[in-house]
């Protein structure tokens, strides 16, 4: 992960963000409760992964089922590119698939014509008669090989321009966290310990792009060498829930913080949670708590711009 950054709270703001948190989290419970519409995902996964899946070797483009089952798995992987070879051909080009990597096992479709139809045919003077078959084989994503030539990883033409905002720009960089862009996918792993991110042009407003990277790094707060949060709950359990609204939260606080306006509104993401929130009435100032704790985690790595009566005093 390279350089470790002690965090310490930052005092003399402590008040004016106390006051932002409860603000941020009032809001949000009101439009949870006057039921707003559960979020939807502001990126475009056929642009974050554009083209037809192709052979990364020869460039040929597959065909027929296996584009729909190429595709498949690029999206439910999260891979940042349509490039697939086989085990073999990964040998081949200099690289390797990873241990514990699985492929994907997609099919070949011909003909052919058997050595004894063709005598018959020739004998009879008929047109010899050839055998459909199906071929299986399995094949690997290059996301999932090491080792590979950079041209044979290189990513899609390039997506239009960004809209950078340098200011979460700069606190990306400053946090040192492994965050990946590319892929259909916005995750973090803890397991492994990165962030991964669309491509900004992949959403339909760039904006939203900053506040999905601050809610991923708002699960990487919780890594044990940093704030050590339970992060074990799966999908669709209430552990889960909590720790997503935690994220969720840490990225309103942070975007408010920053002064980033989403097109997409947090509390329409969060009300897909609202269950956890009715079972436990204490749910929401826990993950308040836990979100300002993320959220002041990623701040110490901010560094705002001098006022003017700042700057005239470095200049006296």
């Amino acid at each position: 992960m390279g350089k470790k950054r002690k965090w310490k709270a930052r005092g003399s703001s402590s008040k004016a963000r106390g006051s932002l948190y409860a603000e941020v989290t009032d809001q949000i419970i009101a439009e949870l409760e006057a039921g707003r519409f559960p979020w939807a995902q502001p990126w475009d996964a056929s642009a974050a992964c554009a083209g037809l899946p192709r052979n990364a070797i020869s460039g040929r483009s597959y065909s027929g089922i296996n584009i729909l089952i190429l595709w498949g798995a690029v999206n439910s992987h999260g891979y940042a590119g349509q490039g697939w070879l086989t085990f073999r051909q990964a040998r081949q080009a200099g690289g390797c698939v990873r241990k514990g990597e699985h492929g994907v096992t997609v099919c070949y479709a011909d003909r052919f014509t058997p050595e004894a139809e063709k005598a018959r045919a020739a004998q009879s003077g008929e047109t010899p008669q050839s055998v459909p078959f199906l071929k299986r084989f399995t094949l690997f994503n290059v996301a999932q090989c090491d080792g590979l030539p950079d041209d044979l990883t290189a990513q899609q033409p390039p997506l239009p321009e960004r809209e950078i905002v340098p200011v979460a720009e700069q606190l990306i960089a400053a946090t040192d966290a492994d965050f990946r862009i590319g892929g259909a996918r916005a995750f973090y792993a803890p397991l492994q310990d990165y962030v991964q991110v669309p491509p900004q042009p992949a959403f339909a407003d760039q904006i939203n792009y900053y506040r999905t990277a601050l809610h991923e790094l708002s699960h990487w707060t919780g890594h044990p060498s940093r704030l050590h949060r339970d992060q074990k709950g799966r999908f669709g359990s209430a552990d889960y829930a909590r720790e997503e609204l935690v994220a969720e939260l840490g990225s309103a606080y942070r975007c408010a913080a920053l002064g980033i306006v989403p097109t997409v509104r947090h509390a329409d993401y969060l009300a897909s949670w609202l269950t956890v929130l009715k079972a436990d009435n204490r749910a929401i100032f826990k993950a308040a708590s836990a979100a300002s704790k993320a959220a002041d985690y990623l701040l110490t790595f901010h560094s705002p711009a001098p006022s003017h009566a700042q700057k005239a005093g470095l200049a006296a």
